[in-house]
């Protein structure tokens, strides 16, 4: 008896040991972003409207991340993450459970990670972080109608990525997206991109190409997620930041084609006026955005985007300007919590494309202005966790 229970307690206190090991090489990360405030626009189609908006800065969000160690330098990654809207707890992304992200797959230190879902682009993982809207502005800043997807509008599904480990300060990566479609390069997509950091140097570029984005509801970028419905869509950009002391300056270039352009998933009309053909639409945007960390707790940031616009029509081609110039000041409550104020003007000038193109419109707000101007303001409360 005295020896049976001997050896029980033996198997116990090793099956502990052995439990507590393999829980020691896996971990799982719930995190989360609250971010919700009050916005007023001064014409949103009809006049001035105040309204409840939630996600600016940051998408409102939940999420878990974690790893298994496989052995060998190897390890299994998944993550899984929610969008949601705070003002009225509906979810984002067309409704999606987890429409920011949903993927699994291995990685090694040494040689990159693979994995496979719902993902990112090339240019939101290395190009958007040298614009304001894509580092630490969010939403109000991003370029006209987000065409360049540095403000991240869609994610990638039935996507195969790939990311490098960080040679000398070095990282590349690339994203593959099936349409899942027997028509292969129907509403599928790809993407390539790297960027370089050395101290407070950060340089990146990347490109984007997509065939028949909006179209169906099993492709790359299905109909309930696309920016732009169009026959093809061609993104690249380049762009720089640096840091010094206290302040940070950028500088972002991107540029935006989309052939046979249909519609616009944020106004939800056509671009072009009843009868008329839209052949091509083209976007250059010249970003400068400066931040400047007055302490630890507090910073002021600025961004100014010169837009050139190609409307090129059965009626003709026409080349409007865009002007939107964005202002920012946030304060840490602690580390988890800040208050911030937004504040953003566009001006769309220069020729008429007969459209609802000619309305400024900031993304974020309601509806296009009935005028060439828009401007809105946003004070919010951000909670992370």
């Amino acid at each position: 008896m005295k020896k049976n229970v001997i050896a029980t307690a033996a198997f116990t206190a090793l099956a502990s040991l052995t439990a507590s090991s393999a829980f020691a090489q896996s971990s799982v990360t719930l995190y989360g972003v609250l971010d919700e405030g009050i916005d007023y626009t001064n014409n949103a189609g009809r006049g001035a409207v105040w309204e409840m908006a939630s996600g600016y800065a940051q998408g409102s969000r939940w999420g878990m991340k974690g790893s298994e160690d496989l052995g060998g330098g190897m390890k299994a990654v998944f993550q899984l993450e929610n969008g949601f809207d705070v003002s009225s707890g509906r979810l984002g992304q067309g409704g999606r459970m987890f429409g920011r992200q949903a993927y699994v797959g291995l990685s090694d230190g040494r040689f990159g990670t693979v994995t496979l879902g719902r993902q990112y682009d090339s240019v939101v993982d290395y190009l958007a972080q040298t614009t304001a809207n894509g580092n630490w502005a969010g939403y109000l800043f991003a370029h006209p109608y987000d065409n360049d997807n540095t403000d991240n509008s869609f994610r990638l599904g039935n996507s195969v990525k790939y990311a490098s480990p960080e040679i000398a300060g070095f990282q590349f990566g690339g994203v593959y997206s099936f349409s899942n479609d027997t028509n292969f390069a129907n509403n599928r997509a790809y993407s390539f991109g790297g960027q370089y950091a050395n101290g407070g140097l950060l340089i990146a570029a990347a490109y984007l190409q997509a065939n028949n984005p909006g179209v169906g509801s099993t492709g790359a970028i299905t109909a309930n997620d696309a920016s732009f419905i169009a026959g093809r869509m061609r993104v690249f950009g380049g762009g720089i930041n640096y840091t010094f002391g206290s302040a940070t300056a950028g500088f972002a270039y991107t540029n935006s084609n989309y052939k046979d352009p249909t519609g616009n998933g944020y106004i939800g009309i056509p671009l072009a006026a009843s009868g008329v053909g839209l052949n091509t639409l083209k976007y250059q945007n010249f970003e400068v955005n400066g931040k400047y960390q007055f302490t630890p707790a507090f910073f002021i940031g600025v961004q100014y985007v010169y837009t050139m616009e190609n409307y090129d029509a059965s009626t003709g081609s026409v080349k409007p300007k865009i002007h939107s110039v964005g202002l920012m000041a946030d304060y840490n409550l602690s580390k988890r919590t800040d208050v911030y104020v937004q504040g953003e003007y566009q001006k769309v000038a220069g020729d008429s494309t007969h459209s609802i193109l000619d309305n400024a419109f900031i993304p974020g707000v309601q509806a296009p202005s009935s005028t060439g101007n828009q401007v809105v303001a946003r004070v919010a409360l951000r909670h992370k966790f």
